[in-house]
């Protein structure tokens, strides 16, 4: 334990800060893990856009470096994009081609 006042302050002054940036980091993770829960395409959109700008202000605050924000968000991203993928075709049935033999 600290033994003068500035040295208290410090350590009190660091569980706050502490305890907020873990929040931060929590929710950062809970949004990541929502988004790879069942849900529909729309509110994966709007969640990609609310955990974007979780990661940005984390990474302006200095919570996480902002590369790895950037990788979190890259790997979102990703993983948005092929779900999406998936859902479309999904949703399109194919179509059949026929090839006319021409004669010669």
């Amino acid at each position: 334990m600290p033994t003068h006042k500035s040295c208290e302050k410090r350590l009190r002054q660091e569980q706050k800060i502490t305890a907020r940036n873990n929040y931060v980091k929590m929710t950062i993770r809970t949004l990541s893990k929502k988004m790879h829960s069942d849900i529909t395409i729309e509110e994966k959109e709007k969640l990609l856009a609310d955990v974007y700008s979780k990661l940005d202000k984390a990474a302006k605050r200095k919570i996480i470096h902002k590369r790895t924000a950037a990788r979190r968000k890259a790997r979102l991203a990703a993983y948005f994009n092929k779900v999406k993928l998936e859902t479309v075709k999904e949703s399109k049935p194919e179509k059949k081609v026929e090839i006319k033999e021409t004669e010669e």
